[in-house]
């Protein structure tokens, strides 16, 4: 029978369930559990691709083409499995699914409600996992906060689930503030969160406190006499210098043996030494990396939000540590080159340079001007998707004198559209077909013998995942290679261009495709690795 551990926050948004849930599912995992994870999200958006980054972080792509919210990233980087899009769910998709019963006529006449047809199609979901590939846990994160009117039929549905039979524990995530004007850790904001979900009919079986320090047990034993729970079932998780390591500060408090007595289950095995091996590592490494990120998902008001670009930031990570250095990160936003150009001579002070993927007007000339720098100053550089059309752009108009080429999505009228539409793409568009209609999820590319692509993935095929709906436009392909591009990737039936090299450059490689997405901690995407092996040489000279 699977278990289950749903995973609810408290107080403040953005506390980092994501990160608490995939660090307990990683536990279980290496004391010889199967664990995969899922994600609730209670806003009406049937998914999350139609939401602005800057308000909601990174879009996740999975194998099978969802476009998720980014925890689901974070659990695959931790578990290192892939994870289908159905372990996302949303209000959106809940209420259309009871609405299309009703309409088909599967409530037989009844009137439907909230309760119990809209929870019973929650639990329907979260069981589904249950009923394929032998999983002994599915944990479940619960997004937004408790007191949240948005979440409440998801959490009356675990509240059911608990009362129906199910093997469930709750998590509660909470903040526990300290305020500089008193010194002390403050534990009211956890005691009345835990109060607004025990008044749902949830008895929090952990409490794990989000705090800058380590949770005292003057604190512990406080939160454990107000919120009726032991005070070993208290789980500090205080700020670490790495996320990866949270799983054994977990692991140290014995969370993990905890969770099992509830359930009545024995630890079998312990395979934490690699995990605890890696997090060693990093934390000895001297030696340092400067990568520079030009985007414009930066901004939301007077912050910036590097969420945007997180999984992009994970696989420099991954990539850096693999070649035993510590990445520096810089946030470039890329319309500081559009206002003043004298500013790209600050690219000089980094090692390699990426360009993500994005979508819009706005920052693209400064993109532009960023490739053409490192492309003309040997800076190594990594374009992904978009990063990689603008480099096509680039070098159209640079070097094959193509003047004015561009992207269509970009300039309609331009006389030279080296990066056009997918054809079945223009249909959807006229239609205002927005939602899960790009190419999304994973696809397969044969390599170029002898390239570089080709040498980094060390394979003649491999398959990466996408979101886009732009392409190097075929009508050009042969004029782009004649002057020195090499696309070293295509598709099976020879079409579309998915990657692209400059030979005689330090390192200057692109791809349609966002590799970021399978980079994991212990196996780090080869285009990113390959960007970190060229910016050590380029230190180093």
């Amino acid at each position: 029978m699977v278990n289950y551990i749903i995973v609810t926050g408290g107080v403040i948004s953005g506390l980092g369930k994501g990160i608490t849930t995939a660090s307990i599912g990683k536990i279980l995992q290496l004391h010889g559990y199967k664990t995969t994870a899922m994600k609730i999200d209670p806003y009406m958006n049937f998914d999350a691709g139609t939401l602005r980054p800057t308000e909601h972080g990174e879009v996740w792509v999975t194998e099978d083409g969802g476009e998720i919210d980014q925890d689901l990233g974070h659990y695959e980087r931790f578990l290192d499995i892939n994870i289908p899009k159905y372990h996302n769910i949303t209000t959106g998709q809940v209420y259309s699914a009871v609405i299309d019963k009703e309409r088909k006529g599967k409530y037989l006449g009844k009137t439907v409600q909230p309760i119990p047809h809209v929870t019973d199609e929650i639990k329907v979901r979260i069981r589904r996992p249950a009923n394929e590939n032998g999983w002994d846990f599915v944990l479940v994160e619960i997004g937004g906060t408790v007191g949240d009117y948005e979440n409440v039929l998801f959490l009356e549905a675990v509240r059911q689930m608990k009362q129906g039979g199910d093997k469930v524990v709750f998590v509660h995530v909470t903040y526990v503030p300290m305020l500089d004007a008193l010194g002390e850790a403050k534990t009211k904001p956890t005691q009345h969160s835990v109060k607004q979900l025990r008044e749902i009919g949830i008895m929090p079986d952990f409490i794990i406190t989000r705090s800058e320090k380590t949770l005292d047990n003057v604190r512990r034993e406080k939160i454990a006499m107000f919120c009726n729970v032991h005070p070993d079932d208290v789980i500090s998780n205080e700020d670490v210098d790495n996320i990866y390591g949270v799983s054994l500060l977990f692991e140290k408090q014995d969370l993990c043996r905890k969770i099992l007595k509830k359930l009545n289950l024995r630890k079998d095995t312990n395979n934490l030494e690699e995990w605890k091996n890696f997090i060693r590592k990093i934390s000895r490494l001297q030696n340092t990396i400067k990568i520079g990120i030009v985007g414009k998902y930066f901004d939301i008001g007077t912050s910036q939000l590097s969420d945007s670009y997180i999984s992009v930031i994970e696989a420099v990570k991954h990539a850096a540590w693999n070649n035993n250095v510590e990445p520096v990160i810089s946030w470039i936003d890329s319309k500081e080159f559009e206002n003043d150009p004298r500013n790209l001579r600050n690219l000089d002070n980094l090692d390699g340079i990426i360009v993500p993927g994005g979508f819009g007007l706005s920052g693209i000339d400064g993109k532009i001007a960023t490739i053409r720098y490192c492309r003309e100053n040997g800076i190594p550089y990594l374009g992904l998707c978009l990063g990689m059309q603008l480099a096509v752009v680039e070098y159209a108009r640079n070097a094959c004198g193509l003047r004015d080429a561009h992207s269509t999505e970009i300039d309609k009228k331009t006389p030279h559209p080296v990066i056009d539409f997918i054809p079945e793409q223009i249909t959807i568009l006229q239609e205002s077909r927005y939602g899960a209609t790009m190419r999304l999820g994973a696809y397969p590319a044969i390599l170029k013998k002898g390239s570089i692509i080709q040498k980094l993935y060390d394979s003649d095929n491999v398959s990466e995942r996408h979101r886009h709906r732009y392409e190097v436009n075929p009508e050009y392909v042969e004029k782009l290679e004649r002057c020195g591009i090499v696309f070293s990737g295509r598709s099976p039936d020879g079409v579309l261009m998915e990657f692209m090299e400059l030979p005689k450059h330090p390192y200057f490689v692109g791809t349609q495709a966002h590799p970021e997405f399978k980079s994991r901690p212990l196996k780090p995407a080869p285009l990113f690795d390959g960007l970190i092996k060229a910016a050590k040489k380029k230190k180093i000279v």
